[in-house]
């Protein structure tokens, strides 16, 4: 329940909130960690009694104080632990949307071991929405946005209602600055490291035990991109993670392996190419060509959408200002190709001054 006060001829306004008693403690978190967030992020000035909460500020400030703070009560009474992060990812909703945190926040993907795994930020919401609408979908976005998790989530889940039969999850097997021929090893040895990302997700989501006999079975396929090659995969969920890693050819290689009852998922970051000699990312070609088709849908992440450490949101936006000043300062600095090709710059640069 809420009262507010304030005269119309005066600047400011006063808001009193009851949060229910057994709700309060949900709300501004174990030693008020959540309460410091919303003092730090709300344009109203909060001050709490109890179980009072009293907004102040412009009339225009408290309303919408007002607002955020009824809509974290609607995720604390959901059942969902507020944290900080979880408070400040419902501001970023309230501001760009009017779509409520609580509905956001409660789309339950998968629950194990008393870990739910569920969209964090409108874009994720919008991302899992469309993996269930269409048949391929495109995740673009920076690293920690929560792509190929999500995606990975959702094929476990499809498989666990019998949506599918098998779970197939891929990469082109490039490695940032290494080349899998000079690695020590046998080509699985070479790989597996590779792979484990992959891997690493899967234990999130699934009883480990029971993994190597999913895998044994073909229930589960975790293999380089090379290994779809002549296929063609019914029933079956895949996800192709660091695509913008894909040739053109790769891309086109491995959408036509769609088969009947199959659904498809694409992840990848187009600024983090790691293809040699420049070669075109088939991530960039297949977003130019396939736009528009029915069925195929494009979700943009970006980095307002990184649901890691609070820096990684900070530290990609850094880089990509540095990378569009980059591009701003023409062809001749050798950072305005791929990651690779900067890197080949880089060598032949330095090799010039070695002695």
């Amino acid at each position: 329940m809420s009262e507010t006060d304030g005269d119309p001829a005066d600047a400011a306004a006063t808001s009193r909130i009851e949060v229910p008693q057994d709700l309060a403690v949900g709300l501004l978190g174990a030693t008020d960690v959540n309460l410091r967030t919303l003092e730090a992020q709300l344009p109203a000035d909060i001050h709490v009694r109890g179980n009072r909460i009293t907004l102040k500020g412009a009339p225009a400030d408290v309303a919408a104080s007002e607002r955020v703070v009824a809509e974290l009560v609607k995720v604390v009474r959901g059942g969902t632990t507020l944290t900080p992060d979880l408070v400040r990812q419902s501001l970023s909703i309230l501001s760009v949307s009017n779509e409520s945190p609580a509905e956001v926040l409660s789309l339950d993907i998968l629950s194990r071991r008393g870990k739910t795994i569920r969209p964090k930020t409108l874009n994720q919401k919008h991302y899992v929405e469309a993996i269930d609408k269409n048949t391929i979908v495109f995740g673009l976005g920076p690293a920690g946005t929560g792509k190929t998790y999500l995606a990975m989530a959702k094929a476990v889940q499809a498989l666990q209602n019998k949506e599918v039969t098998r779970i197939i999850l891929t990469r082109p097997a490039v490695e940032a600055g290494e080349r899998l021929g000079f690695l020590p090893g046998t080509l699985s040895e070479k790989i597996d490291p590779y792979l484990r990302p992959l891997y690493d997700a899967l234990h999130d989501m699934m009883d480990p035990e029971a993994i190597p006999k999913l895998m044994e079975a073909g229930v589960i396929e975790v293999a380089p991109l090379a290994y779809m090659r002549g296929r063609t995969l019914n029933d079956a969920f895949i996800i192709l993670d660091e695509a913008q890693n894909t040739t053109g050819e790769q891309m086109k290689m491995f959408l036509t392996r769609l088969g009947f009852g199959a659904k498809m998922v694409v992840t990848g970051d187009v600024t983090q190419v790691d293809l040699p000699g420049g070669a075109k990312s088939g991530l960039r070609i297949a977003a130019r060509i396939l736009d528009g088709i029915d069925d195929i849908h494009f979700a943009e992440l970006t980095s307002s959408d990184v649901v890691r450490h609070r820096l990684v949101a900070d530290i990609v936006d850094a880089y990509g200002r540095a990378e569009e000043a980059v591009r701003a300062a023409g062809p001749r600095d050798v950072a305005s190709g791929n990651r690779a090709a900067r890197r080949d710059g880089m060598r032949r640069t330095d090799g010039g001054h070695r002695r």
